[in-house]
């Protein structure tokens, strides 16, 4: 055990839910477990009245749709069948969540991904933008994997590590993982009576990973194996993640009141593991020269504003790393830039509220978000 307190789900500030096929979907009548799927709306919407906001990573379009196609003779389908019971499947996997989620008041959205909205840069970006504008709006994202369009050579393949990729994109503080077990054991406890519950897991260590088993048989394509590869993939990005029984009514609310479950602790804060991915992760593209007003801004915490830059060199995209430079020449802070090379040298010197008179559009009013920048030790402890 740690001495570390427990994540609480209560005091959650973002949570993101996965849930697999196998509790959405009633096998027998190849349709939703609405009494379930209400149950977890009721809870999404007890937690959204507490300030908590919630994303879903739902499966369950193929599952919907084997029935009505008649895929229902084998248990693995071939590619284009999969991509086929996807096209059908996500219209009334929306449509479900959609139903129970209005019951309570909340707006659905669906949004389809792939691994190249989390890959590569300009796609996540875009990403996080369309789900934190959703979630400032108050809606509740429904995120699946695009199997539509999937190839067998990129894809997910499963999505618990979609729900950490999710959790990770958004900063989320939380993971929620629904599944068929209460948490990691030390052995498979279906076939090992001996096998111990583990409450709390502080390191994903080796001996920890090996835990990991098989897919189990059915429609869902994950496992432990894979729940273990997605907590990976939260705790390093400072996300908190949980492995908890989902097949009961109101298993969120089950959790809240102290459920039993498997707690993954962050390795760190989101905020500092993203800040460190920008300062030591990458090259810089560009740079950005500022003046001794913006130094002093972003010395006290601001975003480095268009009409604090004097000039913008390099060759650089939305979300590539740039240098920002003070006068003397000085690297003081590295961040993600807002706008391509070109538009960011158009706006350079000028007010935010130029920006879309200048490009014919607007953006963001940050050439780089405070979030997006990390200030170098040199530069806050000397900053005119």
């Amino acid at each position: 055990m740690t001495d570390i307190p427990l994540p609480r789900l209560r005091t959650a500030q973002r949570v993101v839910v996965k849930i697999g096929s196998a509790l959405i979907v009633d096998p027998e009548q190849a349709a939703p477990r609405q009494a379930w799927l209400d149950s977890v709306a009721q809870d999404i919407a007890n937690l959204r009245a507490q300030g908590t906001e919630v994303v879903v990573v739902s499966s369950g379009a193929i599952a919907l749709a084997r029935h009505q196609l008649g895929l229902t003779t084998r248990r693995v389908l071939r590619l284009e069948e999969k991509q086929a019971a996807a096209s059908v499947g996500q219209i009334r996997l929306a449509q479900a969540w959609t139903d129970a989620l209005s019951r309570y008041g909340l707006t659905a959205a669906q949004l389809l991904l792939t691994p190249d909205d989390t890959e590569h840069r300009n796609r996540y970006l875009n990403a996080r933008a369309s789900l934190n504008t959703l979630l400032a709006l108050g809606c509740v994202p429904i995120i699946n994997e695009n199997d539509a369009i999937a190839t067998t050579e990129i894809r997910f393949g499963d999505n618990d590590r979609l729900a950490a990729r999710v959790a990770e994109m958004i900063n989320a503080d939380q993971l929620v993982l629904l599944s068929d077990i209460d948490g990691l054991y030390t052995a498979d406890p279906r076939n090992n009576p001996d096998a111990r519950h583990l409450p709390v897991v502080a390191e994903l260590t080796d001996s920890i990973e090996a835990m990991g088993g098989a897919p189990p048989p059915g429609y869902s394509s994950g496992g432990m194996r894979t729940k273990l590869m997605a907590a990976r993939i939260a705790t390093q990005s400072g996300c908190a993640m949980a492995i908890t029984q989902g097949q009961p009514l109101h298993p969120l609310a089950r959790l809240c009141d102290g459920g039993r479950c498997t707690w993954f602790l962050p390795a760190t804060d989101a905020r500092s593991a993203r800040k460190s991915w920008i300062a030591g992760s990458l090259t810089p593209a560009g740079q950005a020269v500022i003046d001794d007003g913006a130094v002093r801004a972003l010395a006290m915490g601001s975003s480095l504003l268009p009409a604090g830059v004097t000039s913008v060199t390099g060759d650089f995209d939305r979300g590539d790393l740039i240098a920002v430079m003070d006068r003397q020449g000085n690297r003081i802070a590295c961040g993600l830039a807002a706008y391509a090379a070109d538009d960011a040298r158009r706006i350079a010197g000028r007010q935010s509220d130029e920006i879309e008179a200048l490009l014919g559009w607007h953006g963001a009013d940050e050439l780089i978000h405070r979030d997006d920048l990390v200030l170098l030790a040199r530069a806050e402890a000397t900053a005119p």
